[in-house]
């Protein structure tokens, strides 16, 4: 095989298609390869981990056609430290390929073709529909976080994914915290409901363009594929909790507070935390404060109040404080409502005026 490619074309490719590589050492060394292929429909670079797998389409001159597996840290090693404009070539004969440039030659050693398994792509796809890339990104990268990062339950340790009607929701929980984020999109979908595994999930979401992109869903594995590219990720197929049962429909307390105010106060407070990260939040309507308080036997402690507008009654809890600060980040309001179902129940944290995205977390033991 003999291929003619843009340096930096063929080089962001690389960067691109090795995050799909295997990283771990396994007994099937093919795995951590980039397969570099050379036929009637174009060029395209290849890579699979069993997990997920990528066919990635790039634009050059095919002088003899082939296929190659090429180590995928090496090959990323040796295309990132690429500089300027210009063209290379790739000559794979025997068991080595030489890439060259101008004042530049490197000489790779092949893996085994034989054992580099196909990609597995959905067939007899039950569902199969277009959304903007964009709007998958955005879903994904906003609940992904929140899966836990535990192997023992992988429905936890996943992206729960649904739709009916044109409202798609994503949902991730370890059982601690939960965040559910909504788009609507133009026009009507299939229903349906899949589980991602989480790090699949951002895989896809960090290589899939922000056009639309087509979506292609059986029993076992999802397919997202656009002009350029497929990317496969195979499903979890344990039934996902019925979350909705953990979203409080009633609150005894109501807050808004600026976003700002008490994401100052609880990072200065949290300071004091104990070897739980434990800070105690209390919601006084009387007084239109949020007090939050810390203590460390070790340190000491910390106290500190927040004006807020605040109905209902005299709540007082406990948080994980990494876990009560997460969702600010994601909050793009500049106020938020914190919403208390009472003592040893979820508290409920939204952007003012944003229906889109919600934050539920646990409190802990007083």
């Amino acid at each position: 095989m003999i291929l003619v490619l843009e340096k930096k074309e063929f080089a962001s490719a690389v960067a691109l298609v090795s995050r799909f590589a295997e990283k771990r050492g396994g007994t099937l060394a093919a795995l951590s390869g980039i397969a570099l292929i050379g036929g009637d429909d174009g060029i395209k670079l290849r890579a699979t981990n069993l997990e997920t797998g990528i066919d990635f389409k790039i634009s050059g001159t095919i002088e003899n056609q082939g296929f190659v597996v090429l180590p995928a840290q090496t090959l990323r090693d040796i295309t990132s430290s690429f500089s300027g404009e210009g063209a290379l070539r790739l000559e794979h004969g025997g068991d080595t390929v030489v890439i060259t440039s101008p004042g530049a030659r490197s000489t790779i050693k092949t893996l085994s073709q034989e054992d580099f398994p196909t990609l597995p792509f959905p067939n007899a796809s039950d569902t199969k529909f277009s959304i903007p890339g964009t709007y998958l990104k955005s879903l994904i990268s906003t609940v992904a976080p929140y899966a836990s990062p535990s192997t023992v339950r992988p429905e936890l340790g996943s992206v729960f994914l649904s739709a009916e009607g044109g409202l798609v929701k994503a949902v991730a929980t370890d059982s601690f915290r939960l965040a559910e984020k909504k788009i609507q999109i133009p026009g009507s979908i299939t229903p349906f409901s899949i589980l991602i595994p989480a790090k699949n999930a951002l895989d896809i979401i960090q290589t899939i363009p922000d056009g639309e992109v087509d979506i292609l869903i059986n029993e076992h594995q999802c397919a997202i594929s656009w002009m350029k590219g497929i990317v496969t990720t195979r499903l979890v197929t344990i039934s996902y909790p019925d979350y909705t049962q953990i979203i409080p429909k009633t609150f005894v307390t109501e807050v808004i507070v600026l976003k700002k105010d008490i994401e100052s106060a609880i990072k200065r407070v949290s300071i004091f935390s104990d070897a739980f990260s434990k800070i105690k939040a209390g919601f006084v309507p009387e007084t239109k404060k949020i007090t939050f308080s810390a203590s460390n036997s070790d340190i000491g402690e910390s106290s500190e109040s927040v004006s807020a507008a605040i109905s209902g009654e005299l709540v007082e809890l406990s948080f994980n404080t990494r876990y009560l600060q997460a969702p600010f980040g994601t909050i793009t309001s500049e106020s938020v409502t914190l919403s208390a179902a009472g003592v040893g129940r979820p508290l409920v944290i939204r952007g003012v005026g944003d229906a889109t995205f919600l934050y539920l977390v646990m409190p802990m033991n007083q």
